[in-house]
């Protein structure tokens, strides 16, 4: 039995988890009305967890996912707390999370139809750490200031004349997926600094956002530049070597 005290708007809130596998760490977001549990399971099948949760905190009905994907769950209320019960099989590290069921079908027609929907389609799911990520990064940071939110609405007009076509095919073809996420990898990296710094000011998020362009531009074409004109000149090399040999 594990026991979580979560603090929000002022109050402390209580939450029991009771399981036949271990539960390391809760996190709670407010904001996305999500409880999120971070567990490794040593059962192949018939892993049981149990969820007490006040619903002053966070109210049925609920969606609840494993690694991302919505599995079944049964559900019995009192006045004051929800308690969801749950069998599931696997083994190894997961993420279980428990959102209310208005608000996961809120983002989900938020991310069909104007949400990441490369990094959505790369990564399997919305409710997956990197695009939470990515969308924490937009509405925590880059939103906060009225240049950002400038910035966010112009990229916006040109991301989504693409997106749709390249999450379409990142859908059909496993291949072309997994080459856009491991294309992503660097810049969800790159953009985590971001989440390190106190964005105060305009002029704040304008060097912070021209130093990770900066940062990326080296990454995804200086970097590889500088490489292929050394591979060049080293080719080029062994072949006047072989020829005046």
């Amino acid at each position: 039995m594990n026991r979580y005290i979560v603090t929000t708007d002022g109050q402390s809130f209580e939450i029991i988890f009771s399981a036949n596998f271990n539960v390391l760490s809760h996190t709670f977001s407010a904001n996305d009305r999500m409880l999120q549990f971070n567990i490794e399971t040593s059962l192949e099948e018939k892993n049981i967890g149990e969820i007490v949760i006040p619903r002053n905190l966070i109210d049925n009905p609920y969606t609840v996912l494993l690694d991302g994907k919505e599995i079944s769950h049964k559900l019995s209320d009192t006045a004051e707390i929800s308690v969801i019960s749950v069998i599931f099989d696997g083994k190894g590290s997961h993420t279980f999370d428990i959102i209310t069921t208005e608000y996961f079908e809120t983002t989900s027609d938020k991310f069909n139809g104007g949400g990441c929907l490369i990094a959505t389609a790369a990564f399997g799911s919305e409710m997956s750490s990197q695009v939470q990520q990515l969308r924490e990064l937009r509405d925590y940071t880059v939103l906060r200031t009225e240049l950002g939110t400038n910035f966010m609405n112009g990229f916006n007009q040109f991301y989504y004349s693409f997106s749709p076509a390249v999450a379409d095919y990142e859908r059909e073809n496993y291949i072309f997926k997994e080459a856009v996420k491991i294309t992503l990898t660097p810049l969800l990296v790159s953009l985590t600094l971001l989440q390190y710094v106190d964005i105060d000011s305009e002029f704040t998020i304008l060097g912070y956002g021209v130093g990770v362009i900066l940062l990326n531009i080296g990454m995804y074409f200086v970097f590889p530049a500088v490489l292929i004109m050394k591979i060049g000149k080293r080719v080029n090399i062994e072949k006047l070597d072989n020829k005046y040999v």
